[in-house]
């Protein structure tokens, strides 16, 4: 990969010997390796269950700290990710949450994915009643280049099971869901 940034450096014009950038190469990789490491995982390797046929409210984790990088540009998005799920007789340790937001952004990504791939986990290997992924971030792509809106926050979210209801329960779930959030 540091032949591959090399490259780079030398098509934008810059001196690859001069003093500042002798070591680029190097640390641009490692940085490589930690933003896209997302790949070397699976949902399913972080989402450790437990059997819990008492729990069967609303389970959310909001403001996660989350940071992708776009597949269009390769910038960087940066946000907040709310993870939520109505437990069926599975639960899953709150950290894991936080973990599966980490699997699925460490990542080329759009945020609509990353939204969509959290629900569908949540769902295949919980089986919840419901799940639900709320991001709200900002694009860099969007605000260093383009059309350059410092202020816009892009909102997605994923909604599956009951939060997609169109019955009493399923207006219930997401008010209670967008109350909390």
């Amino acid at each position: 990969m540091e032949e591959s940034i090399i490259n780079i450096l030398q098509s934008i014009g810059e001196d690859v010997t001069r003093e500042g950038l002798v070591e680029t190469p190097s640390r641009v990789s490692k940085t490589y390796d930690f933003i896209f490491s997302g790949y070397k995982q699976k949902g399913k390797d972080v989402l450790k269950t437990f059997e819990n046929p008492n729990c069967n409210q609303m389970v959310l984790l909001k403001d996660i700290e989350m940071y992708s990088m776009c597949e269009h540009h390769m910038m960087p998005f940066i946000g907040k990710t709310h993870v939520a799920y109505i437990p069926n007789k599975t639960i899953v340790g709150i950290s894991k949450l936080a973990r599966l937001v980490e699997v699925y952004s460490r990542r080329l990504q759009i945020q609509e994915r990353i939204g969509e791939q959290i629900t569908s986990d949540l769902m295949e290997f919980l089986d919840p009643v419901g799940a639900a992924c709320i991001i709200e971030a900002q694009h860099l792509c969007m605000q260093m280049r383009g059309i350059q809106k410092q202020h816009s926050v892009m909102v997605t979210s994923s909604l599956k099971g009951v939060f997609l209801e169109d019955s009493d329960k399923g207006r219930a779930a997401r008010s209670e869901l967008m109350g909390l959030v």
